[in-house]
């Protein structure tokens, strides 16, 4: 590591450590080998996955199936984000699955059954999820019932809610334009183009500023080269994404065109930098972490350990909402499936497959991309083989099991090397 000076900071020249290029790779090597993976092996899983399917199946990258794929693992992928923070404190949440029917269906009887604004609608499915994370927050931080009991009878009993609130096995629609372009929706090619380029120039403004605040205050700096090499390689996928989402889908355009980025990637992207911004650069993210690493040291140190995980649990419960309208959007309608099914499975599979750890104290937001990305290549490849549902699950279930074994076999091995 060498040392350079800055500038002068008032009447003083502050030492900077900078490191090489080869010493940043030597220090992520070393850190693979101390245990912190991090999203390395869903990567890897991703790109083993993509290539084999396309080898398979060639229509899989197809510009419609790709656009598809954003789609069918959207909900599950918002749910995951929420998971995310219940996870960091080594708890769970059993109901987030029928906790976004439950809320779907209150957003389908407002807009469908009883007239309401959209918007009014939207605002009364997302005040549901909250509601019911406090809840189950309260019993868990102040009763004491341990969470997976708490959650457990959330979801049976949120079957049933969801059976009375939509009648039985009743099945609303939900027409309003606004809700059905949520997930069925695409933005015009220059929109896209638009955000695409405001998004990786945002990002180029925040690692470069970090880059240069770490620098000015003598801390430990990424080499330059990095920093830059990390935008580059964000404004290439995104713009071979946008690129890909732009091409004409349509198989008859005289009837209709189907182009764009849909509508529902830049709510993720949006909601991706608003929690990942909460849990890294707020204090409340720092509280996270620090209970999830030791509740018992985060009380000592004061602070307000039960807040904390009745707060979790209200995020969790507040993006299954946000998951469940999103689910309505697609299908159209809610009926006593919606929120059923594989969807609790696939959302905690996502954020473990993407790297959040079981065990507490270790994730992050992108983990939840990353693995919804991976349970939404499985589901999606699988079916243009035409594989059977046995095998499909089967599939997600091995890759769920193998991404829980790494956790495991990484914990212990930065416990053994003193990297905890």
């Amino acid at each position: 590591m060498s040392v350079t000076t800055t500038p002068p900071v008032g009447n003083e020249r502050v030492p900077v450590a900078t490191r090489t290029v080869g010493e940043h790779v030597r220090d992520y090597v070393a850190r693979l080998r101390g245990g912190d993976l991090g999203a390395l092996p869903a990567v890897l899983g991703l790109v083993v996955l993509c290539t084999v399917f396309s080898i398979v199946r060639p229509a899989f990258f197809s510009a419609g199936n790709f656009a598809n794929l954003f789609t069918q693992g959207a909900a599950v992928t918002l749910i995951a984000m929420g998971l995310v923070f219940v996870l960091l404190l080594g708890e769970i949440d059993l109901s987030a699955g029928f906790a976004s029917g439950v809320c779907a269906a209150v957003l389908a009887v407002l807009v469908t059954l009883h007239g309401y604004p959209w918007y009014v609608a939207l605002l009364a499915a997302i005040a549901t999820g909250t509601v019911i994370g406090f809840v189950l927050g309260f019993l868990v931080a102040k009763i004491g019932i341990p969470s997976f009991v708490v959650t457990l009878a959330a979801f049976l009993a949120f079957q049933g809610v969801v059976l009375l609130l939509i009648e039985g096995g009743k099945n609303i629609s939900v027409r309003d334009d606004a809700l059905v372009a949520i997930a069925n929706r695409n933005l015009p090619p220059t929109l896209g183009w638009l955000l695409a380029a405001i998004g990786v120039g945002g990002y180029a403004a925040v690692q470069l500023l970090r880059h240069r605040k770490r620098s000015a205050r003598g801390l430990i700096t990424d080499p330059i080269g990095i920093v830059f090499a990390r935008i580059g390689a964000l404004a290439v996928i995104v713009g071979v994404a946008v690129y890909i989402l732009n091409v004409e889908r349509s198989i008859n355009t005289l009837i209709s065109s189907l182009k764009g980025v849909p509508i529902v990637v830049p709510i993720i992207v949006v909601l991706l930098v608003v929690w990942t911004f909460v849990l890294q650069r707020t204090a409340y993210g720092r509280h996270v972490y620090a209970v999830g690493g030791n509740k018992e040291a985060a009380r000592r140190a004061g602070i307000n350990v039960d807040r904390i995980r009745i707060s979790v649990f209200v995020i969790c419960s507040s993006m299954a909402a946000v998951g469940g309208i999103v689910a309505a959007s697609r299908s159209n309608s809610v009926d006593a499936n919606t929120g059923g099914s594989n969807v609790l499975l696939y959302a905690v599979g996502a954020a473990v497959i993407g790297g959040t750890s079981l065990f507490g104290g270790k994730g992050r937001i992108l983990d939840a991309i990353l693995g919804g990305a991976v349970v939404a290549v499985i589901d999606n490849g699988m079916a243009l083989m035409n594989a059977s549902s046995g095998v499909k699950f089967t599939v997600t279930g091995l890759v769920l099991l193998l991404a829980a074994g790494v956790d495991a076999l990484s914990r212990r091995r930065a416990a053994a090397t003193g990297n905890r």
